[in-house]
């Protein structure tokens, strides 16, 4: 792989970087977001990253990619596997991580996927999606020797959420007719 890569800018979104997989977003491509995303954040100070992925058959060789990329930069990687997008930013918080990175082809058709970033605890979204391109176009990477390690947050979520439930579910009035919701 070469040092720089020139992205589609068809997968440059606004909120999330997305495209057919094999044709606009190959494993290179998000192996080189990987090391420009890494070095933005390593510029910014951060040390640490979450990634997750969503059910897509693409998914797993997108993460895998994507946590190459990312500990090519030096940065400690929790892998925390497959889940739902909020599961992800869950684990920034729980794993006080400084950025998430989710692979997720969200409510697309199953040939697309992408990746939805959080940095530094705010979105990472439209004008720092559009450096980013520009950063894996100049090659420009932070090079270090990271580090990925499996943390499965899954069952915490999953009890998070079933205590969220049980407090909303306080909130209804008795003799409401909570089953036809």
């Amino acid at each position: 792989m070469t040092d720089n890569r020139v992205l589609d800018p068809t997968i440059l979104r606004e909120y999330d970087i997305r495209g057919v997989v094999g044709e606009t977003l190959t494993t290179d491509d998000v192996h080189a977001i990987g090391r420009a995303f890494g070095s933005m954040l390593r510029d910014a100070g951060g040390k640490t990253a979450a990634v997750g992925y969503d059910g897509r058959l693409s998914s797993p060789a997108l993460e895998a990619a994507l946590t190459d990329g990312l500990i090519a930069c030096g940065l400690k990687v929790f892998r925390i596997g497959l889940g739902p997008s909020p599961m992800l930013y869950f684990a920034t918080h729980k794993l006080k991580t400084d950025a998430g990175l989710m692979i997720t082809g969200s409510h697309n058709p199953p040939e697309f996927n992408g990746i939805k970033m959080t940095f530094q605890g705010r979105p990472f979204f439209g004008a720092d999606i559009q450096n980013l391109g520009r950063r894996a176009a100049s090659g420009r990477f932070v090079d270090g020797r990271g580090k990925a390690k499996k943390r499965k947050v899954i069952n915490d979520y999953v009890k998070r959420l079933e205590r969220r439930v049980r407090i909303l579910n306080r909130g209804f009035p008795f003799g409401s007719n909570r089953d036809s919701l």
